[in-house]
């Protein structure tokens, strides 16, 4: 079943800032140009990710140039804009949007707040429109808890998600603490602000319970306000012992009402410096890259109906990215 496939989540971005990279490393990555080609893939949401460290800045400023530079190069990728919301599925090519995986990529933990909203202005200058801001990745900064802390919404994360307020930029919950996320809720609510919300690659907690997977009162918030939770591919939030587990987080989406909010989130990242070894192997032989969309398109058609999967490989997505840019 060769239907196009909207992608929410990959590093490619953060793999290529290593020397000697290539778009085209099959035996490097998931996410390489000839697995995106022969998976379907039409549009491919790429994170700028930093860790929160003292580089953390560079480290984003890095990678927002790389995606220009992939941008401006003869290759098979390029800038997905609202013109091609209509016309995606018949590129030949790949579309790319950009994305922010935690906020030190732009806002260091001892710059002024200000510095880092000129920061984010200027990578947002580089890479044209973002799809979503996620406020932490695993660890808590000044913005507020990552999803292995306990920490809640900080002052700073407030006047980020004011900065966002009608900027057409999604906020991501797929690194956050619970606490952060529920905080985050509270505030646009009480503020009236108007931020699109999501999970861009989150699995859920009710399958497997694992910190990176949203509870159910969270993921039920998100599709209450019409946003996305793509499928994440990692086994460590999949199920590290089962496979088809996969197919049991679509199961527990639509028992929440998910039908049209579950998408692709994959998170295909470069595993070899990866400290945690236990972790080995990263992804399931079924879904270890991108060529595997076809197949589990299929699976997913067999289990859940035509109607779901095509929603779930791309009209999700696009339906959300067509209301942000309304």
């Amino acid at each position: 079943m060769n239907i196009p496939i909207t992608d929410l989540h990959c590093d490619l971005l953060s793999y290529l800032t290593r020397p000697n990279t290539t778009i085209y490393d099959t035996e490097e990555i998931g996410c390489a140009i000839p697995y995106l080609k022969e998976g379907n893939v039409k549009l491919q949401v790429m994170a700028i990710f930093a860790a929160t460290e003292p580089d953390s800045v560079a480290y984003g400023f890095k990678q927002s140039k790389i995606f220009r530079d992939l941008r401006e190069a003869e290759n098979e990728l390029y800038a997905f804009e609202k013109k091609h919301l209509e016309t995606f599925a018949a590129e030949e090519n790949t579309g790319m949007l950009a994305a922010v995986e935690n906020g030190s990529a732009f806002c260091g933990e001892e710059m002024t707040l200000k510095e880092g909203f000129e920061n984010l202005e200027r990578l947002r200058e580089e890479v044209g429109e973002l799809l979503y801001i996620s406020f932490t990745h695993h660890a808590e900064n000044r913005f507020g808890g990552g999803n292995f802390s306990n920490a809640g919404l900080k002052n700073d994360g407030c006047a980020l998600l004011d900065y966002l307020h009608g900027q057409q930029i999604a906020v991501d919950f797929s690194h956050t603490s619970d606490a952060l996320a529920y905080g985050m809720l509270d505030y646009i609510a009480r503020q009236n602000l108007r931020i699109p919300i999501l999970a861009s690659h989150s699995n859920y907690r009710h399958v497997y319970e694992h910190p990176r997977n949203l509870p159910n009162e969270l993921a039920q918030e998100i599709i209450h306000q019409e946003g996305l939770i793509g499928l994440n591919f990692v086994r460590a939030f999949v199920n590290p012992d089962e496979s088809q587990a996969l197919q049991q987080h679509v199961a527990q989406g639509l028992a929440l009402g998910a039908e049209n909010a579950i998408c692709y989130g994959a998170d295909y990242f470069y595993t070899k410096s990866h400290p945690d070894k236990s972790r080995i192997p990263f992804y399931f032989k079924e879904h270890e890259n991108a060529a595997a969309y076809p197949e589990l398109n299929a699976d997913f058609e067999e289990q859940f109906g035509q109607d779901l999967a095509h929603k779930i490989a791309s009209k999700n997505a696009i339906a959300f990215i067509k209301r942000l840019w309304t």
